[in-house]
């Protein structure tokens, strides 16, 4: 009798969540697939660390509670996902004011007829407030915010245009916002139709937030899709950690699917060759590594430029009384681009009596970090913060590809067949890109593999240098 030709189908370099998802698509069409992972541990860049009873992200990006890909990603049916407050709050002139909340269709019909009323109304007639209701805790009191409406969104015609033109992004499709004339999102903004007021006071510091990237060089088409998913639902952070994506997912694997501690020294077609366990034959092999490690197993492969991401974790017993809300500086005061009582939005980040504030600062970060962050939270929140303890600093360079125009959403995953790649450099940056990515990989994959015929029985294996 022959020895087994292969030890898997297909071997996956990297436990990312662009990989565990692209296994699970190929497990569940009964396609063996062995995950290879150089850390001690899945997530990649989604890491939690653990101190003294908190729970702190590294990078810390909030997610679209509206993301079509965290619903529909096989494996992530059990994910809790909680969210903040509606909409953001906005810091500016030293008062916080409640923008972006979602609105229904009835709604935006409203906000289409409150453009032409208010246009029309006379000036003296004030805008009418609405009430704004913090999340709710079990088991915790969460204060509730003094906002108000007005600036920085301009006047209340202004508003009823923001309203009406999140509606209708809300509505459009994804092949239509990709099929958009492609500018920095930064110049996109500008011909949007919205006065400067609201774009600089509320679009660019959310878009800031949501796509890592301060001075907005990210492709519109890109921008239109992250301000896509937040129109039609809200942000929202995972119970337990941004390792709770990883997690969920390799548990849910068939077992020893996921091997860690394993690092691939070269891939081939229908190999890959380890440190510690020599070569692993396949019929397959998927790179789902961030781009720089892809780039070293895959020459050729291009390296994106990156944006830079420093989470301030702090901790005080007296939290400030901001409720469940994602905190946005409108008037760009400080290194902070956007900070949370993370603690308010999931209990399970913190001790008992204890709050979490995390705070990110997006670019290079400023030679005394902590120190610049205290005073610029200390204006943001109106509350001291000399007092606060520091739990831990997060400086990740290479933390979001960037995706400045021109860029391709969808870039090639089949480099050859048998060999691939994929991550959210392959896509657009961050979770849903990474998802997206290994959905598409999977699937050639899968389309490659056919009925389960051999793909290199009778071949030699043909080399990345091959593929590049």
């Amino acid at each position: 009798m022959l020895e087994p030709a292969y030890q898997a189908d297909v071997v996956v370099v990297g436990a990312g969540i662009a990989g565990l998802v692209a296994a699970h698509r190929l497990t569940s069409a009964g396609v063996t697939t062995t995950v290879l992972e150089a850390a001690h541990a899945v997530g990649g860049r989604m890491a939690t660390e653990k101190v003294d009873g908190f729970r702190l992200d590294r990078i810390g990006q909030v997610l679209s509670t509206a993301c079509p890909e965290l619903r529909r990603a096989p494996g992530l049916e059990g994910l809790a996902l909680l969210p903040f407050a509606p909409g953001v709050l906005l810091h500016s002139e030293g008062r916080h004011h409640r923008a972006g909340a979602p609105t229904s269709a009835r709604g935006a019909r409203g906000a289409l007829h409150a453009v032409r009323a208010l246009a029309s109304a006379p000036r003296s007639v004030p805008a009418p407030r609405r009430p704004v209701v913090a999340a709710r805790v079990p088991g915790r009191p969460v204060p509730v915010p003094r906002t108000r409406a007005g600036a920085p969104l301009g006047t209340a015609v202004d508003q009823a245009r923001l309203g009406a033109a999140l509606t209708r992004l809300a509505g459009t499709p994804v092949e239509r916002l990709l099929a958009r004339p492609e500018l920095s999102a930064a110049r996109a903004l500008a011909g949007r139709g919205l006065p400067p007021r609201t774009i600089d006071g509320f679009l660019r510091p959310l878009l800031a937030a949501l796509l890592c990237d301060p001075d907005l060089t990210t492709s519109s088409r890109v921008a239109d899709l992250a301000l896509r998913d937040f129109a039609r639902g809200g942000l929202g952070l995972p119970e337990g950690g941004a390792e709770a994506l990883p997690e969920l997912l390799a548990r849910r694997l068939p077992p020893g699917t996921v091997r860690t501690g394993v690092r691939v020294t070269s891939v081939a077609t229908n190999a890959v060759t380890t440190a510690e366990h020599g070569v692993v034959r396949c019929r397959a092999v998927l790179v789902a590594t961030d781009a720089r490690a892809a780039a070293e197993l895959l020459p050729g492969l291009r390296v994106p430029d990156f944006h830079p991401v420093t989470v301030v974790h702090h901790t005080t017993d007296e939290p400030p009384a901001t409720g469940a809300s994602l905190l946005l500086d409108a008037d760009r005061g400080g290194p902070v681009a956007h900070t949370a009582v993370v603690s308010h939005v999931d209990p399970s980040r913190a001790p008992v009596g204890r709050a979490l504030v995390s705070s990110t600062v997006l670019g290079p970060p400023p030679p005394d970090v902590d120190t610049a962050v205290r005073i610029h939270l200390s204006r943001l929140y109106g509350t001291p913060t000399a007092r606060w303890e520091t739990l831990a600093v997060h400086h990740t360079p290479e933390a979001v590809p960037a995706m400045c125009p021109p860029h391709d959403p969808r870039r090639p995953v089949r480099l050859l067949a048998g060999l691939y790649v994929c991550g959210d450099h392959r896509d657009t940056s961050g979770v849903r890109g990474a998802l997206h990515s290994g959905h598409r990989a999977s699937a050639a994959i899968l389309a490659d593999l056919g009925a389960g015929r051999p793909m290199h029985a009778a071949e030699p294996p043909r080399t990345a240098d091959a593929a590049a």
